[in-house]
């Protein structure tokens, strides 16, 4: 990568870990908090203000993503970290439970996401395309598992109304940091690696691989929220005080970083991504049957929570991978489009459908709905067909290429180790699935010469 690149890259990165850490660092302490305010003496409204971020998000997400292509990404980002940091700013002043879930809708409200994704795509070649995705993606898994622990260090120190005015304060310098640290793009233009096409819609909403998928994180987000309404109260009930909570997640989250990794070398090197994704799905389901029953015990609580970390991580690093492989070459941008919908929706969903189940029926009904969100899915994913053992390679067109695509793509599909190609002259792009090994990258560069 150029040093244009790795700086945009590690930026936008960094931007995009800054929306996830207004989610993830209240999580911890969020329902604590929320039940101490005017009006959170009702879990059901409680969990609606937990959840209310995820709506806007994913009824925002992806419009806002398209209306980048249409104004420019930069405006687009603007204007979300302003709105992000005038909702954490509503939520930090709150002093009551409706101005709180005010604040958190209009953080959600700054929907950014597509917008990053496209402006890193306007940014990177398309060999370093793919490199680039994963920097965003592994800083995502390092803001959660961070702000487990440093949500209830933080909220000790500063108070929940200090997290949220940190976080907004945070927004507005990375809104300056967008304006003088990430680079313009010489050329802004439509990626359908990176963004969502609504041509290509009604494809991958019909693929019923790809509905599996979307239904796996949306259940892994609804029953994350759901059980976050419920686990603050579990360990105070244990007498552990909220300011000591960390020492509960800071094990169990370490754990299931060191054990997803094994996990997931041995998934991708040896072809057994279904059978590593079927297991870490059924580990989630056990754990969470475990909670409806043993949330008597402060120590069956921290090893049923280790177990669930260890299949959370898991599962959050094969979904995306899986929707690559699955997903038509032409068509990335629009799965992922659908998937990080279908997650905000289950942030949403499960947040209220956590409060009020631990309003009528107390934890167990909490986790008995997590429980069958978890069985549903698993049982979806032993149906799912494996997935093919390929990756997605970008090869970028000369300028001023002028030859026929559909000859060309159906060059590069006769070539040795790929199985998939699909030639889009308007991006300059050719979009492939090979063989992780030994396909015909000299003949595919020598086809694409011959076909000018």
């Amino acid at each position: 990568m150029t040093k244009l690149e790795l700086r945009a890259s590690l930026g936008l990165a960094g931007i995009y870990a800054l929306r996830m850490l207004g989610m993830f660092l209240i999580l911890p302490v969020f329902a604590l908090y929320a039940h101490q305010l005017p009006g959170g003496d009702n879990p059901t409204w409680i969990g609606l203000a937990l959840g209310s971020y995820g709506l806007t998000q994913a009824l925002l997400q992806l419009p806002l993503g398209m209306l980048s292509d249409r104004i420019g990404r930069k405006k687009v980002i603007y204007g979300g970290l302003a709105v992000f940091a005038l909702g954490s700013f509503v939520a930090a002043g709150a002093h009551d439970l409706l101005t709180l879930t005010l604040g958190r809708t209009l953080q959600g409200a700054g929907a950014i996401s597509a917008a990053v994704t496209a402006l890193l795509a306007d940014l990177t070649r398309e060999e370093h395309r793919t490199r680039a995705m994963a920097m965003i993606g592994m800083t995502i898994g390092l803001t959660f598992a961070a702000s487990l622990v440093l949500g209830p260090l933080l909220a000790r120190l500063i108070g929940v109304p200090g997290i949220f005015a940190l976080t907004g304060a945070l927004s507005l310098l990375a809104l300056v940091w967008v304006k003088f640290a990430i680079p313009d793009p010489s050329v802004s233009r439509f990626h359908s690696d990176a963004e969502a096409n609504t041509a290509r819609l009604p494809a991958v909403l019909r693929d019923g691989q790809l509905l599996r998928l979307n239904f796996g994180i949306f259940a892994l987000h609804a029953a994350q929220m759901a059980m976050f309404v419920v686990i603050p109260f579990a360990l105070l009930h244990h007498g552990l005080d909220k300011a000591h909570h960390w020492q509960v997640y800071l094990p169990v989250v370490v754990a299931g970083f060191v054990l997803m990794v094994p996990a997931i070398i041995y998934g991708e090197k040896r072809h057994q991504l279904k059978k590593v994704f079927v297991a870490a799905i059924a580990l989630m389901a056990a754990a969470q049957l475990g909670m409806t029953l043993a949330l008597d015990s402060l120590t069956a609580i921290v090893v049923l929570l280790g177990g669930y970390f260890i299949a959370f991580n898991i599962l959050e690093a094969t979904l995306p991978s899986l929707i690559s492989k699955i997903a038509p070459a032409d068509a990335k941008g629009t799965a992922i489009g659908v998937y990080n919908t279908a997650q905000s929706l289950g942030l949403f969903l499960g947040a209220a459908a956590g409060g009020w189940l631990y309003s009528h029926g107390g934890a167990p009904f909490v986790f008995a709905f997590c429980s069958a969100l978890m069985l549903l899915w698993l049982l979806m994913a032993i149906t799912m067909r494996p997935p093919r053992a390929v990756r997605t390679q970008m090869l970028a067109l000369p300028d001023g290429w002028q030859g026929n695509p559909a000859t060309l793509s159906a060059r590069l599909r006769a070539l040795h180790g790929v199985e998939e190609a699909v030639v889009i002259a308007a991006e300059r792009v050719a979009y492939l699935k090979v063989a992780q090994t030994g396909w015909d990258e000299a003949g595919a560069s020598q086809s694409i010469r011959e076909t000018q």
